[in-house]
């Protein structure tokens, strides 16, 4: 194979160590030369150093963990660097070190065998930063309000059966004069606020349980748990608006995306955040699908295709636009006919992804052209497929026992000039 006129680096990433393999152009095993280094900013520093000092044009490393982006963050700029997913780069079997390892890498990088992923720019991985740390704190807050719950089924008070969410206002102020030591079920419920006062006696008899000191100090714990994440949410969300006002043309791109149905600005930002506004990373909608996991699985052999699960991709992003694809599913749109279509045959969990793939491929396109969403309407595939939509709906009054014979056919559709 033919070997690239450049020098090479393969690097070996671990926690406390880093061992480099130095190739020259023409592979020569006599001028191969491989260090070890240790992970700190002075040692990277000196990997860095002597990597240049060498003449090293192109180096090449796995994404271990986390444990690679201090070294990326090192050479950022200094060369053209590559961070490959590991199962791409499998070694021969055989004796396994660091050193081979290293060595692997940097002999692929030197014969171009290497698929660099996809690193987005610092600031969209600051960016990115924020959104994930966002969704962190929320499911950390869904999981304080269920052990909130948990307490108060303990106690019999059946709150959560009257009112539609423990974090709402008048929730709040029941859970806090209860934590106050109000234990009075009438004075308890006459804290509820708006229409949740026409549930007045129905309030009364859910807050009628057994509520001891010991539910007390927990309720006390968990809403002092729950109010500090809210605080913590405020303060990262400011920090993502902040962040987005600094990228050029970011808010453009979620006003765009914000046209599509069941995306919400907080979708918008996850996706803008993890794959950014700029779509020639991507070289189609599939590629983009299949980085994300939500593109079918291929399985053929024989000229047959078997069934294929979808690899593995990004999870943050696969979360997001399935929780989009379950809000779209209840709009009245071309989406949710699309969504009911697939999981009347297939289910709803493999519809849910099959419109988030819808979801992710419309981005894909709005952000690439500069476009605004256009709907296409509820009875897309109606209007798409009239005559076979007509011979099943006909089929269906024929097995109920109707006669059909004297239906007339609409009339033909007048065509614009």
């Amino acid at each position: 194979m033919e070997r690239l006129a450049t020098w090479c680096a393969g690097l070996d990433v671990h926690k406390q160590t880093v061992v480099a393999c130095l190739l020259p152009p023409d592979g020569g095993e006599q001028h191969k030369e491989v260090r070890t280094f240790g992970t700190t900013t002075t040692a990277l520093l000196a990997l860095r150093e002597w990597l240049l000092a060498a003449g090293c044009t192109h180096v090449a490393m796995e994404a271990t963990g986390v444990y690679w982006k201090p070294v990326h963050h090192m050479l950022e700029g200094h060369c053209t660097l590559l961070v490959v997913n590991a199962a791409h780069m499998h070694a021969v079997p055989g004796r396994k070190t660091d050193v081979r390892d290293a060595e692997w890498i940097a002999d692929l990088l030197q014969h171009g065998l290497l698929r660099a992923s996809f690193i987005p720019s610092r600031e969209q991985r600051e960016l990115r930063d924020l959104t994930r740390t966002r969704t962190s704190l929320i499911d950390a807050r869904s999981a304080a309000v269920n052990r909130v719950q948990k307490v108060l089924e303990d106690a019999n008070i059946k709150l959560a059966a009257v009112v539609s969410r423990l974090q709402g206002v008048s929730a709040q102020a029941i859970l806090r004069a209860v934590i106050a030591g109000e234990t009075a079920p009438e004075q308890l419920a006459a804290l509820a606020q708006g229409r949740l006062r026409r549930k007045v006696e129905l309030l009364t008899q859910a807050l009628d349980g057994d509520l001891r000191d010991h539910h007390r100090f927990l309720l006390t714990r968990l809403l002092s748990h729950l109010d500090y994440l809210t605080s913590e949410l405020g303060i990262v969300e400011a920090a993502i608006e902040t962040k987005v006002d600094h990228l050029p043309g970011y808010r453009a791109a979620l006003a765009r995306l914000d046209t599509i149905p069941g995306i919400s600005t907080q979708i918008a930002l996850l996706i803008v955040a993890e794959i950014g506004i700029v779509m020639r990373r991507f070289p189609s909608a599939k590629h983009l699908s299949a980085w994300a996991g939500l593109a079918p699985g291929n399985n053929e052999t024989g000229g047959k295709a078997r069934p294929a699960h979808r690899r593995k991709g990004n999870a943050h992003l696969q979360h997001g636009l399935v929780q989009a694809a379950h809000v779209v599913a209840r709009t009245n749109t071309y989406l949710r006919a699309q969504y009911r279509r697939l999981a009347a045959r297939r289910g709803a969990n493999r519809a849910s992804i099959a419109v988030a793939h819808t979801l992710l491929q419309i981005a894909y396109y709005l952000l690439k052209r500069q476009e605004t969403y256009q709907e296409l309407g509820v009875d897309y595939f109606e209007r798409r497929n009239r005559e076979q939509v007509a011979k099943r709906l006909l089929g269906r009054l024929t097995t109920l026992g109707y006669d059909v014979s004297q239906l007339a056919p609409p009339p033909p559709q007048a065509v614009a000039a």
